[in-house]
């Protein structure tokens, strides 16, 4: 064999083995596109979930201001959740339908999160006259409710209702929040620090949990940038 030509092919290889080694990272690092979970507004969301005095909007969509009771009798404000990743939903304690699963669920989702402090729930009742703090204390017993980490929580009707429908869009049916009004969901809604909606999912689906879990994970990284 020519040894000049084996010099040479030796010199080729040690170079494409080089720029492997440090071009291909390179390249990756400046293609990559970081995955960030997307900011809803009412105008992104299905608008039967939107209420209507709402629903044109296409910016700054935050959480409204709530004042809430929870299974303590303590009252829960937003500022409770302030620089909080939270999971909020919509319960009654007498639901014996979709709110088994979801309790459960909720439950699964607490334990694993039981030990970091930006994580943290949110429930509301949606038959808050008859879940009253005595009531939601026995339930949260029952569930296993963390205190301080997992607020059951009861307070003024159409307050809550308009919560789901303005600022959670969690239920499909429109009202008013008076007496003969009802609303019954599934869904669980991702909350990030700023109170912005950042994810939806079936709360009776047990592996929505780890989608949950994953886009939480995508959330944290966001943050710790």
């Amino acid at each position: 064999m020519d040894i000049k030509f084996f010099k040479k092919s030796k010199s080729t290889l040690i170079f494409l083995l080089v720029f492997c080694a440090i071009g291909v990272p390179v390249y990756y690092h400046l293609v990559k596109v970081d995955k960030k979970l997307p900011i809803y507004n009412p105008a992104d969301i299905n608008p039967k979930l939107v209420d209507a005095s709402v629903r044109n909007k296409t910016k700054n969509h935050h959480v409204g201001v709530f004042t809430l009771i929870n299974q303590n009798g303590d009252t829960i404000t937003n500022a409770d959740y302030k620089d909080k990743i939270y999971i909020a939903d919509f319960f009654f304690t007498r639901c014996q339908t979709i709110c088994v699963a979801m309790a459960y669920n909720m439950s699964e989702l607490q334990d694993y999160y039981k030990n970091d402090n930006e994580v943290m729930f949110l429930s509301h009742s949606v038959t808050p006259v008859m879940d009253s703090v005595s009531v939601l204390k026995k339930y949260a017993i029952e569930k296993g409710v963390i205190d301080g980490k997992w607020n059951v929580t009861t307070g003024d009707k159409k307050h809550i209702y308009d919560l789901a429908r303005k600022s959670y869009f969690a239920v499909l049916d429109e009202g008013d929040g008076g007496e003969n009004d009802f609303i019954h969901t599934e869904n669980f809604v991702l909350i990030d620090k700023e109170g912005r909606i950042r994810g939806s999912y079936d709360g009776t689906k047990e592996e929505n949990m780890q989608k949950i879990i994953d886009d939480i994970k995508l959330l944290k990284a966001e943050y710790a940038k």
